[in-house]
């Protein structure tokens, strides 16, 4: 949950997984206001994520960000629109991802 895609995702900069990947990959996306094309980084509690000035102007990011409604992003996630910027607020517990998940499963998957 603390991969950078998967920020941009969940703060609803790209429409998916993979496309918030592919914007990670072309240095769309600043953390702390340095440029990071890694889209596994891992960002920790207090970082800041903002788009990059010259991709403010990018459909996809824009077309994504107007679907997203205020309030209803994960509760360790913020975002200002306005700014194009958001923040890691803490490190998600599992109690607060909204996926259901079997973690039993995986477990015994890897065992074997």
């Amino acid at each position: 949950e603390c991969r950078l895609d998967n920020i941009v995702y969940r703060m609803g900069m790209a429409p998916s997984r993979t496309t918030a990947r592919q914007l990670v990959r072309h240095r769309h996306f600043m953390i702390n206001g340095k440029l990071v094309d890694i889209p596994s980084y891992q960002v920790s509690a207090g970082d800041e994520i903002q788009v990059v000035e010259k991709s403010r102007q990018l459909d996809v990011i824009h077309d994504s960000m107007k679907r997203v409604r205020d309030g209803k992003l994960v509760p360790w996630l913020t975002l200002d629109k306005a700014q194009m910027k958001g923040s890691m607020i803490e490190v998600p517990t599992r109690e607060s991802i909204p996926i259901a998940v079997n973690e039993k499963l995986i477990v015994e998957l890897y065992s074997k």
